[in-house]
């Protein structure tokens, strides 16, 4: 299965996971309250569906249906389907009073547009633009005739349950792997900083110590902590503690920076020595007697007392021979050799290379039980979701419109290989970046619903339906154009 694929798979996967998760949320409190959900979809079935089906009523798909039990005529007035025609209502004289079922009233389906789901529910302006539901009287199981208090709840359920699955994700992956990191403290040579990050102040051997008086540990965390900071404070040459002033955009830049070709470090990385794994036979390391084990500490007389120093150090010395300067531990003693070795075409000398900073560094391990990982998950959400709205008021500058992507950019996020500990990290981390997006207050979303709902509940009245149609095209409208320009910015980039 090649790269593109296994992205595709895991952007789909996950994307279905959020999609069930937060339409379930909408059709839990609706049903709990009495409203009928009509339709049950994950992604959008424009013209027609993959596959539908009701239970004991049909199923089918691409246009097609079958009913189930044709000998039975049905229902209450939640849900009625005739035998012909499983979508029309009964003549009222064929229907009869039948025990109206949690589940069963419901269409459930998979359309063929993968770009989202829906619930419809009865008696709202959603964006199926239900319009002619809305000109008949209202029945008492309809969204629009339950109080206030019940539509925002149903309204707000789907955010919460995606808010809620990435605290779940979070709480299930410390539970069953725990945390494991070297403390940015521990690092005791500092840390190796980008070109970016060294245009601002950082230098490297620099240990972070805080961001914005927070004091930083874990290296992940601190990162996203350090660029959204204001100030920075640092430990240098291990006396002084230096302050950095981190510019608004700096995030823009180190973006720009990983993009490059030439771009070898992601802001920060941790400085370790240059210690030799393994050696292959035939190779220039090996003729020259290099050893597993050996620290490579210079190269012909120039110091490379870190692995980054020594990857620029060996760059464009193409099939020449080099003096290497190793440390190689003999019992108790450690000895300094230089021994010349002859590198291939690309300045590879046949070496594997130790870079896992716990080899070098005291590491700090946490493991937790199943009561002390859901607090953590809780702590980890929140923390995901008060850096994702920070970060959203640079989506308004020049560079975070030109930052912005669609779904090509999303799939990218995901590892080449399927890692099942990476997948749920990124699905968590989707589930909070989506339940911050629909809680916006924009026509068409969520956020939108809620903030009319709250206006009516200030008011004492709804706004008019025309008011609501006009603003649910409005919102669809802008999201529509909004998809257009992530996912055109996304091919743009392709060509560049």
């Amino acid at each position: 299965m090649d790269t593109f694929l296994i992205k595709a798979v895991q952007l789909i996967l996950a994307f279905a996971i959020l999609v069930i998760i937060h339409e379930f949320g909408h059709f839990l409190f609706a049903r709990i309250f009495g409203v009928k959900v009509e339709k049950f979809y994950i992604f959008f079935d424009p013209w027609t569906e993959l596959f539908k089906w009701k239970p004991k009523k049909y199923i089918g798909g691409l246009g097609k249906t079958k009913n189930l039990n044709s000998a039975e005529s049905e229902v209450a007035p939640d849900s009625s389907v005739a035998p012909s025609d499983p979508d029309a209502p009964l003549a009222p004289s064929s229907v009869s009073k039948k025990k109206k079922s949690f589940w069963g009233d419901t269409e459930y389906g998979i359309g063929w547009l993968p770009l989202g789901g829906y619930c419809k529910i009865s008696g709202m302006i959603d964006e199926s633009m239900d319009t002619e539901q809305m000109k008949k009287p209202a029945q008492d199981w309809e969204f629009r005739s339950k109080p206030a208090w019940q539509r925002l709840l149903i309204m707000i359920a789907g955010v919460l349950f995606n808010f809620l699955l990435a605290i779940i994700i979070y709480a299930g992956l410390v539970y069953a792997t725990g945390e494991k990191y070297v403390p940015v403290q521990e690092a005791r040579m500092g840390f190796s900083y980008s070109g970016e990050a060294r245009k601002i102040g950082f230098h490297n051997g620099d240990i972070p110590l805080t961001a914005d008086g927070e004091k930083l540990e874990n290296p992940v965390e601190a990162r996203l902590k350090m660029i959204q900071a204001k100030e920075v404070s640092v430990l240098r040459d291990g006396k002084d503690t230096v302050s950095i002033s981190i510019p608004e955009k700096f995030i823009f830049a180190l973006d720009n920076e990983a993009k490059s070709d030439t771009a070898t470090i992601n802001f920060f990385t941790y400085r370790m020595p240059t210690r030799i794994t393994q050696v292959m036979p035939g190779e220039g390391a090996a003729k020259a007697g290099i050893k597993a084990g050996d620290e490579i500490i210079a190269i012909d007389s120039v110091s490379t007392p870190s692995l980054d120093e020594f990857f620029h150090e060996l760059q464009g010395h193409n099939n020449q021979t080099v003096n290497f300067t190793i440390l190689r531990n003999n019992e108790a003693r450690t000895d300094t050799l230089v021994t010349a070795v002859k590198l291939s075409e690309n300045s590879k000398m046949g070496v594997g290379l130790e870079i896992n900073p716990s080899a070098f560094f005291n590491t700090k391990e946490i493991r937790y039980n199943i009561f002390q990982s859901i607090p953590r998950g809780v702590e980890m959400g929140t923390e995901k979701l008060t850096s994702y709205a920070k970060s959203m008021k640079m989506v308004f500058t020049k560079e975070g419109a030109n930052s912005i992507g669609g779904f090509g950019s999303i799939g990218s996020i995901f590892p080449e290989k399927w890692d099942w500990i990476a997948f749920w990290n990124i699905a968590a981390f989707l589930s909070v970046a989506l339940a911050f997006m629909n809680i916006l207050p924009i026509p068409a979303l969520d956020g939108g619903h809620v903030m009319f709902l709250i206006y009516e509940v200030i008011f004492r009245r709804p706004p008019s339906e025309k008011f609501m149609e006009r603003a649910q095209i409005v919102g669809m409208t802008l999201l529509i154009l909004l998809l257009v320009y992530a996912n055109g910015m996304d091919i743009v980039r392709l060509f560049k």
